[in-house]
C-alpha cells in the first residue's frame, strides 16, 4: 500500500510521522477492509424481523423529553448526534434557565445546526458530555460556532426536517448553508462519518474542542491535540463539569490526506516567551490548551465523499486508536450501517408484539429503542478502563458500564433487563461493585459516569439493583461480597442526612433538607437489603434491615393523613401544605404524591392510612383533581410536564402509583388509568414523551405496562398486573425460553380485565412471579369493556 504522509513542506517536524502508532495501524486498516467487508456483504437478519423500521428516534426530542436522534447502538459509548446548540451555563454570572432545555444537545424546534458530537445522555434531568465536536463547511473559514439568531456568523448552518432522517444506527441531515450532506453511523467505540461535499473548492472539517453540553466558562480544563500524519489526529480532552474530573482520549482519521490544518488564535500570549519562534496556529503538529478549535482543509470534487472515523477511550489515545482498528478497520459506511441495524434488530427482537396500530407499534419499539441506550459500556475493547480513583483497571470476566441514573432506573429500568438483559444487568452490577471498591466512602454509585460521582438525588439506590438480582436469581456475580457493599453503603453516616436516620429513624428537616423523601426512599432500600439478606441466608443482616425498613411510619402524620416533614425534636413541622413542592420536605413531588411511597409494603401502608377503602378514594382523588395555578408560580415549566390530575408520570416517585390499586378492593381501577397513561403520554412525533425518558425509565414503565405487569418493588419476584395494551406479545428469554402474553378481545374501548390465566389456570390475585416468567408459558388477559374484578 502507499503510505500518506504530510506532503505541505509548510509543515514543521515531518519525521515524527515516520515514526510510532501510525506505521503499525495504517497498513492494519487496509489489511482488514476487504475480509470484514466481504462478511459484512452476507450480513443479514436471519430469523430476525426488521423491527427497526418502527423506531422513530425523533420521538422525545421536543420539548422535555431530552432524547437524541443520533446514531449510536444498543449500550454503545459512541453516541454521534447533532448538536442544535451548546448553551453556557450561566449569562451574566446568572444560571442559564435554557441550560435545561439542551440535556442532550438537540431540540427539534431548532433551526441551526452547531456540529455532530460524540457523547449523549438519552433522557437525563442533567447533563454533560458533547464531546468531539465536528462540523463539515465550505467557503470562508470560521471557527466560532455562532448564534441561534446570527448563524452566518459562525459555523453553524440551517437545516430542515424535510432533509433529515434518522433511524436506528444512523442519522442524517442536509447542511443548507453549505449544501453538504452529512451521515454518521457507529459501533459502540468508534462514530463513522460521511460528508458528499456540492462542488469543486477548498473544504474543511471543524474539530472543536470546546464545544460541550452543559457548558461554563471554565468547564474545559486542559486539551492536547497530536496530529500524527495527514489522516490522523488523536489527543484528549480533560473537563470540569458535572462530572469534576472527566478525561476522554480520542482517535480521528480521514479517509483522505489533509492538505492543511491550523487552530483558532484565541490572542497572542498563547504564542508569546519561548514559543513565540513558532506558529502554533498553523501546521504545528503539537497542540496543548485550555480551548482549542482545529480545521482541516481538503481539495473536493463535486459530490465527493469524505469520511472521517472517530474513536474514543477513558484510557489513553492508543487505546482509542486500537478501539477503531478492531471495530471499523475499514471505510466501508455502508457495512457499518448495516451492522449497527443489525445489533438493533438484534435487541428489539427480545420482545415481538402484535398491535392493530403502526403508530403503537413505533411507540413500542422507540420505547425499546429508548430503553437499550443505557448504562453504556465504559471500557477499551482490550478490558481497560478508567476507575472512580482515576487509576486504571482491567475489567475481568464483565463488561464495565458507566452513566448510572439509579435513581430514576432502578424503579423499572434495571427490573426490565432482569427479564430481557440478565447478562448485561449482573455486569451492570459487577460496575457498580467495582466503583465501590475504588471509592474512598467504599459506597455503591450514587449517580455515577465516566469515572465521577455525581451525588445526584436522593437514597442508595444501586442497593435495589443488586437485590433484585440476587432475589430474581440472576447474579452471576459474588453476591456475598454484594451483600457486604450494600450494608457499607446504607452505613456509610455522612452521607445526606443517613446518620440521623440511623440513630433517629428518620432524617430531621430542620437538620436535612428533602428529609420526608429520604426517609421513605433510605425504608424502601433497607428493606430491598433484606430480602437480598434473606435470599443468602444472612439472618442477622435480614433482621436488622428489616426493622429499618418499617421507618416509612415515622413521617406519617396519621391527623392530616400525610407523609409529613418532622423536625429534630420529634415534632411535625407547622408550616404544610400538602400540595406544595417546595419546603415541605419532598423532592420532585409533593406530600400527595410521596405519601404513597411505601413499595415495599403496600398493605401496611394502606391498612396505616385508613384501609382499603378509604386508601382507594384516595388514589381516585389523586387522579382527578385539579391543582390551583400558584403551584406552579414559582416553578419553571418542566414541572408541568406528565400531570394528570395531580398524579406527576414525569416524576419517577409516582410510577408505580396506579398499581397500588392491586391491593385495594378494587383493582379495575388501575386498568383504564393504566391505558390513560400510555395513550396521553407516549405519543408519536418529536413532543410524544411527558417529560424526560430518564435513560430510559419511562421508557421501561410504558414496555411493562403496555405487556400487562409492572415490578411495584424491585427486590421482590412480584409483578403487579394491569392492562396490556398488545394483543398479543412474545419474550424471547436468554434462556431460550419463550414467554407469551395474549390480550383477547383487546382493543381501545376494551380496558378492563375480566379474568387472567396463567398456562390456562385462571388466577385468583392480580400477581403473577418473576420465575413465572422466565420458566417460560403464556399469560392470557380477558379483555372487556366493563370494570369489573379478577
Amino acid at each position: 500500500m502507499v503510505l500518506h504522509f504530510l506532503k505541505n513542506k509548510s509543515f514543521l517536524f515531518q519525521n515524527i510521522f515516520y515514526t510510532g502508532i501510525c506505521i503499525a495501524a495504517l497498513p492494519f486498516f487496509t489489511a482488514c477492509e476487504q475480509s470484514v467487508a466481504k462478511e459484512g456483504e452476507n450480513l443479514k437478519l436471519e430469523n430476525l424481523e426488521d423491527l427497526a423500521q418502527y423506531v422513530d428516534p425523533f420521538i422525545g426530542t421536543a420539548k422535555m423529553g431530552h432524547t437524541y436522534p443520533g446514531a449510536t447502538v444498543p449500550f454503545g459509548s459512541i453516541q454521534l448526534s447533532p448538536d442544535t446548540d451548546t448553551i453556557p451555563y450561566a449569562v451574566d454570572g446568572k444560571y442559564n434557565p435554557d441550560v435545561y432545555k439542551y440535556c442532550a444537545g438537540y431540540q427539534y424546534d431548532d433551526e441551526t445546526i452547531v456540529g455532530f458530537s460524540h457523547t449523549h445522555f438519552s433522557g437525563t434531568g442533567h447533563s454533560d458530555l458533547g464531546d468531539f465536536l465536528i462540523m463539515p463547511t465550505t467557503g470562508e473559514l470560521k471557527l466560532n460556532p455562532g448564534t441561534e439568531t446570527d448563524p452566518d456568523s459562525g459555523y453553524r448552518s440551517r437545516f430542515s426536517h424535510d432533509d433529515e432522517t434518522a433511524e436506528p444506527g444512523y442519522y442524517s441531515v442536509l447542511l443548507k448553508d453549505y449544501n453538504i450532506k452529512a451521515e454518521m453511523t457507529a459501533s459502540s467505540r468508534v462514530g463513522m462519518h460521511q460528508y458528499t461535499f456540492p462542488k469543486a473548492g477548498t473544504s474543511h472539517i471543524i474539530l472543536d474542542l470546546v464545544a460541550g453540553i452543559y457548558n461554563y466558562d471554565d468547564k474545559n480544563v486542559w486539551t492536547f491535540v497530536r496530529v500524527e500524519n495527514d489522516t490522523l489526529v488523536t489527543g484528549y480532552r480533560q473537563t470540569n463539569g458535572w462530572a469534576r474530573t472527566r478525561k476522554v482520549y480520542f482517535a480521528l482519521s480521514f479517509d483522505k490526506p489533509f492538505k492543511n490544518y491550523g487552530r483558532e488564535r484565541y490572542d497572542q500570549q498563547v504564542y508569546g516567551g519561548f514559543w513565540r519562534k513558532f506558529d502554533q496556529s498553523r501546521n504545528f503538529p503539537e497542540i496543548a490548551g485550555e480551548k482549542i478549535r482545529m480545521y482541516f482543509d481538503f481539495d473536493t470534487q463535486a459530490n465527493e465523499k469524505v469520511k472521517v472515523k472517530l474513536a474514543i477511550s477513558p484510557v489513553s489515545a492508543e487505546g482509542a486508536l486500537e478501539n477503531m482498528k478492531k471495530e471499523i478497520p475499514h471505510w466501508n459506511f455502508e457495512q457499518v450501517k448495516k451492522e449497527a441495524r443489525y445489533e438493533w434488530n438484534k435487541e428489539l427482537n427480545k420482545v415481538i408484539v402484535k398491535i392493530d396500530k403502526r403508530e403503537e407499534m413505533v411507540n413500542f419499539y422507540t420505547a425499546m429503542y429508548h430503553a437499550f441506550l443505557g448504562p453504556t459500556e465504559y471500557m477499551d475493547t482490550d478490558g481497560q478502563y478508567r476507575g472512580i480513583d482515576q487509576g486504571i483497571h482491567q475489567a475481568e470476566g464483565f463488561t464495565n458500564y458507566t452513566s448510572f441514573s439509579l435513581w430514576d432506573t432502578y424503579r423499572a429500568l434495571h427490573p426490565l433487563f432482569n427479564i430481557l438483559q440478565p447478562k448485561r444487568n449482573a455486569h451492570m452490577v459487577e460496575s457498580m461493585m467495582a466503583h465501590s471498591d475504588q471509592s474512598v466512602h467504599t459506597m455503591l454509585p450514587v449517580w455515577s459516569h465516566y469515572a465521577n460521582e455525581n451525588w445526584c438525588m436522593i437514597g442508595y439506590h444501586s442497593v435495589s439493583v443488586i437485590a433484585d438480582a440476587i432475589v430474581k436469581g440472576n447474579a452471576e456475580f459474588d453476591q456475598e461480597r454484594a451483600l457486604d457493599a450494600m450494608v457499607q453503603t446504607a452505613k456509610t453516616g455522612y452521607y445526606d442526612g443517613l446518620q440521623y436516620y440511623m440513630d433517629m429513624g428518620y432524617v430531621p428537616e430542620d437538620k436535612n433538607g428533602a428529609s420526608v423523601s429520604k426517609t421513605l426512599e433510605y425504608a424502601y432500600d433497607d428493606w430491598a437489603i433484606a430480602q437480598a439478606a434473606k435470599k443468602l441466608g444472612r439472618k442477622d443482616i435480614y433482621q436488622e434491615f428489616i426493622k429499618r425498613s418499617e421507618n416509612y411510619r415515622n413521617v406519617y402524620d396519621s391527623k392530616s393523613g400525610f407523609m409529613r416533614p418532622k423536625l429534630s425534636d420529634g415534632s411535625f413541622k407547622n408550616e404544610f401544605d400538602a400540595l406544595d413542592t417546595h419546603g415541605q420536605g419532598f423532592i420532585e413531588g409533593n406530600a400527595w404524591n410521596y405519601s404513597l411511597y411505601v413499595p415495599h409494603a403496600p398493605a401496611e401502608m394502606i391498612e396505616m392510612m385508613g384501609g382499603k377503602e378509604k386508601f382507594s378514594q384516595h388514589l381516585d382523588s389523586l387522579f382527578t383533581m385539579d391543582l390551583p395555578d400558584k403551584y406552579f408560580a414559582n416553578t419553571e415549566d418542566i414541572s408541568q410536564e406528565g400531570i394528570i390530575g395531580n398524579y406527576v408520570h414525569g416524576n419517577e416517585p409516582s410510577h408505580h402509583i396506579i398499581y397500588l390499586y392491586n391491593w385495594t378492593n378494587t383493582p379495575w381501577k388501575a386498568q383504564d388509568k393504566i391505558r390513560m397513561v400510555l395513550k396521553d403520554q407516549y405519543q408519536s412525533g418529536a413532543d410524544g414523551l411527558g417529560g424526560n425518558d430518564d435513560f430510559g425509565q419511562m421508557s421501561a414503565w410504558y414496555i411493562f405496562s403496555s405487556l400487562g405487569f409492572y415490578p411495584v418493588a424491585p427486590g421482590s419476584e412480584e409483578y403487579a398486573l394491569g392492562s396490556p395494551a398488545v394483543n398479543e406479545a412474545t419474550i424471547n428469554l436468554e434462556n431460550g425460553k419463550k414467554f407469551r402474553v395474549i390480550a383477547q378481545n383487546q382493543s381501545d374501548e376494551n380496558v378492563f380485565v375480566e379474568k387472567v390465566e396463567l398456562n390456562g389456570k385462571k388466577l385468583d390475585k392480580p400477581f403473577i412471579y418473576h420465575s413465572d416468567i422466565m420458566k417460560g408459558g403464556e399469560l392470557k388477559f380477558y379483555m372487556t369493556g366493563t370494570s369489573t374484578s379478577l
